[in-house]
């Protein structure tokens, strides 16, 4: 019987409360803990979805003995800071992403939780959905033939905000770090790290970056075509072009969803999502469990390596695209 653990939410926001919802579905997790900076908005967030104890002190929070995971739901702005305070205080992590602001950021935060043998994984929960684990699987079979283009995009129609996340540099305001990363992971995960990048951002009145065209090109010809933005409505889906074939991930590709595979001479086959509770965000939960019963302090599937290649290509596209976060980007060689 796997071990009942302790869950805190570090950051009473909106995907903390989806995520919240989904831990809900497994049995051996227990809503212990929710912190805010705000004392009462911790204890509105507590009562509402039944957690033990509210703080209004990440550090206190941290502090508590009886924490064993904490899932951390700032803006991605803040992520290395409350990411190192729960790691000096032994706690595993699941950090949301981006999982910081540049790949020195990532360095950092991984090498502390080597030196502190304390757990640490980005919630990239795409990763763990299975119509994406089932797409990967059909691409890389080679039934196929090779994979030779991905196309990816995810883009909506946002609020214009100046002081809010989305548009505001401060709290790493832009469409790349916050939906682009999306489609960027969609290639790395089928491609790998490329061996050239292009892009092309388009900024707002804020400075921040509100639309954004990425190319990858490999060295044997592959290529991927990926963009995201705050200014349109896209069909916010993924395709993995094969020499013989295809696969889609339909619209909100990332989330559970439908995935349609057509090969040469063959009728289009329709692979139904599965997912019948639940928004998807349990299984990464699942899997972090999994990895605390085993003892483990880096996921086997969300590694270290893969979460470093992400954000060193993220900061490959914002040298070539002039996006720049002064408050994070001044220890870099932008």
């Amino acid at each position: 019987m796997s071990k009942i653990y302790n869950w805190a939410v570090l950051g009473c926001g909106r995907i903390a409360n989806k995520f919240v919802n989904d831990l809900k579905l497994l049995p051996n997790a227990k809503l212990y803990a929710a912190a805010a900076r705000d004392l009462g908005r911790a204890k509105d967030f507590a009562n509402e979805l039944g957690f033990e104890k509210a703080y209004g002190s990440y550090s206190e929070m941290a502090e508590d003995p009886n924490v064993d995971v904490v899932y951390i739901a700032t803006p991605h702005s803040h992520h290395f800071e409350h990411t190192m305070l729960c790691l000096k205080n032994k706690k595993a992590v699941l950090c949301e992403k981006a999982f910081a602001m540049n790949s020195n950021e990532v360095r950092q935060m991984i090498s502390y939780a080597k030196e502190n043998n304390t757990f640490l994984m980005e919630a990239f929960w795409t990763m763990f959905q299975p119509s994406f684990k089932k797409a990967l699987e059909i691409v890389n079979s080679g039934e196929l033939g090779k994979l030779k283009m991905v196309r990816s995009d995810f883009a909506f129609n946002a609020e214009f905000n100046e002081e809010k996340r989305l548009y505001n540099v401060k709290l790493g305001g832009g469409s790349l770090l916050d939906i682009g990363i999306y489609p960027v992971f969609a290639a790395l995960s089928a491609l790998g790290v490329p061996d050239l990048i292009k892009s092309s951002a388009d900024f707002s009145t804020t400075g921040s970056e509100e639309s954004i065209n990425i190319i990858f090109k490999y060295k044997d010809g592959e290529m991927a075509s990926l963009s995201s933005s705050f200014a349109v409505h896209s069909p916010i889906q993924t395709e993995y072009c094969c020499e013989h074939g295809y696969v889609v991930l339909h619209p909100r590709w990332f989330t559970p969803t439908d995935i349609t595979v057509w090969k040469e001479g063959e009728e289009q086959q329709l692979f139904k999502n599965e997912t019948k509770e639940g928004a998807g965000y349990q299984y990464e939960a699942m899997h972090v469990m999994e990895c605390l019963d085993a003892g483990w302090t880096e996921s086997p599937k969300m590694t270290f390596e893969m979460s470093l290649n992400l954000m060193e290509t993220l900061d490959r596209i914002r040298i070539d695209a002039g996006i720049f976060f002064p408050d994070h980007d001044k220890n870099m060689f932008f």
